[in-house]
This record gives C-alpha cells, sequence and structure tokens, in this order.
C-alpha cells in the first residue's frame, strides 16, 4: 500500500513529464533541406509546345529579354524598387525553389550549414542542363529591424550567393542578377518573425526551349 509521500512523489514526477512533453510539442519544426535533385527538377524548365497561333505575347516576352539584359550589365549595383517590381512580374510563375541558407545574424557571412546547401545548388546549376541558364538570386528577410536595414541586408545576402556561385563554382557572372526584397515578401505572414521568411530564392528565368517534333 502507498503512502501519501510516495503517492506525493509519483505526482510531481508525473507533472514534470507532462509539462516537459508539452514544450516539446511546442518546439517548431525545423525548416527542411533539399536535395539536389529536388533543387534540379524544381528549377527545370517546361518544354514548350509548338503552337500555330499568333499573338500579342512575343511584344512581352521581348520586353522582358531586354530587361534581363540590362539587369544583367549591372550585376554588382542594387535594383531600384521600381525594377524590383519589374523583375518580381517576370519571376512569377517561372521555375523557382526557396533555398534555407543560414546567415550569421545581421550579416551577409555564411554559415557552415549555409554552405552545404549553397553547394548543392552550385552542383546543380553547373551541370550541362543548366550552366548556361539565366537565373535570379532572391533574398529575403524576416519582419524584425527596420524596411531600410532589411532591405539592404537581402541585397548583400542574394550578392553573397551570387559572388559564390561565380567564384566556388564557375558559373558567368552576368548568368546570375541578383536582388534582394526586404521583409516586403514574407513566406509565413502569420508570423512575420519565423526563420521561414529568412530565404534566398533561386529562379529559372531562361526563356525556354521548344520541344522538337
Amino acid at each position: 500500500m502507498s503512502t501519501p509521500r510516495k503517492t506525493n512523489a509519483i505526482r510531481v514526477r508525473l507533472a514534470v513529464l507532462l509539462s516537459v512533453g508539452a514544450i516539446i510539442g511546442t518546439v517548431p519544426a525545423q525548416a527542411q533541406t533539399v536535395t539536389e535533385d529536388e533543387i534540379a527538377s524544381s528549377l527545370r524548365l517546361p518544354q514548350k509546345t509548338r503552337s500555330l497561333s499568333i499573338g500579342a505575347p512575343a511584344a512581352s516576352v521581348d520586353e522582358g529579354g531586354s530587361f534581363l539584359t540590362s539587369l544583367r550589365s549591372t550585376t554588382n549595383k542594387p535594383i531600384s524598387a521600381h525594377d524590383r517590381e519589374k523583375l518580381s512580374a517576370i519571376v512569377g510563375g517561372k521555375p523557382s525553389i526557396d533555398l534555407n541558407i543560414p546567415f550569421a545574424i545581421n550579416s551577409a557571412t555564411f554559415t557552415p550549414e549555409a554552405l552545404v546547401e549553397l553547394k548543392k545548388l552550385g552542383t546543380v546549376l553547373s551541370k550541362p542542363e543548366f550552366r548556361e541558364g539565366l537565373y535570379v538570386i532572391a533574398g529575403h528577410t524576416d519582419a524584425k529591424g527596420s524596411d531600410a536595414i532589411n532591405q539592404s541586408l537581402s541585397e548583400r545576402r542574394a550578392e553573397a550567393v551570387r559572388r559564390y556561385l561565380v567564384e566556388t563554382h564557375g558559373l558567368k557572372g552576368d548568368h546570375l542578377i541578383s536582388v534582394g526584397y526586404g521583409k516586403s515578401r514574407l513566406l509565413d505572414e502569420k508570423d512575420p518573425f519565423a526563420s521561414a521568411n529568412r530565404r534566398v530564392q533561386a529562379t529559372n528565368v531562361s526563356e525556354t526551349k521548344s520541344a522538337s517534333r
């Protein structure tokens, strides 16, 4: 027969176990890393089927191509707010992937974990299928801090990724357009400070090739 002292001890242990379980249950899941195959699949261009229809889309494609060409010649300069919006419209709907690239706090310095993810991206973009493509590397932050600070930080981080791909994997600098969007495009709007918002997005803006018949 248990004594009151033993009963109280059991109750205390149960309370501790339950509280620990509750704490563990509330810890947010860590951002998932991606494989090289997943990066390749996300950035692969769909084949464009030939069509007999004639229309105005060609003009808009040409305009977008000219705009991208102008950005390729100014890869080391921050892109203006107007041009960022224009670029965002072009990027929309293109093959892209959000990557968890951890940086040091308030810095464009890569952490060891970031280098692991960057190596995967660099390996994929170095393959013959992707090597001659044109890509937009966009930096994004969470909502902590001012608009100006986050805008500058996102630009520096995107440029750091571009430089890494050029210097480490030998990609052509004018095939990579770096841009920062600060905290203006949160991935998780319900939690503006979530780590998911701190990311680098790679988008394939190469011209889609027509499927051969």
